[in-house]
């Protein structure tokens, strides 16, 4: 699908539109998609696709998945949440991942931020360097 410009303005003022105090409104979202389906303009689906996109890209800025080679104690997950929300905002959710093929240490994925201190990365990076 090609986007044109006026295809990515118009679903970029959605997703402004979408916003209500800051966090994404279900609400609205969903008032959005209905009044751009009544209304049906030139290139509604593709309006819509991208504006799908957009609110997805959104909603995992806000996502943070913890992947741990084992379980983590209460207090080691309160502190990283904690944490998380100092530097991505009170509205960051978290998911507690168990992976044992980490080996050890963990794994934080926040939107495209990444951040790996696991023994098998050490590992692999190791083997690389050699």
């Amino acid at each position: 699908m090609k986007i044109n410009k006026e295809i990515r303005q118009l679903s970029r003022q959605l997703l402004r539109t979408s916003f209500a105090d800051g966090q994404l409104d279900r609400g609205r979202i969903a008032s959005l998609v209905r009044a751009l389906i009544e209304k049906k303009p030139r290139h509604y689906i593709d309006i819509l696709e991208n504006y799908k996109r957009l609110v997805r890209l959104e909603v995992e800025k806000r996502h943070a998945r913890i992947e741990s080679a084992s379980e983590l104690s209460t207090d080691m997950s309160t502190r990283i949440t904690k944490n998380l929300q100092k530097k991505y905002g009170k509205d960051v959710t978290t998911e507690f991942v168990v992976n044992p093929q980490l080996l050890g240490g963990m794994r934080i994925r926040v939107g495209s931020d990444v951040w790996d201190g696991s023994v098998r990365n050490r590992l692999e990076r190791l083997q690389q360097q050699l």
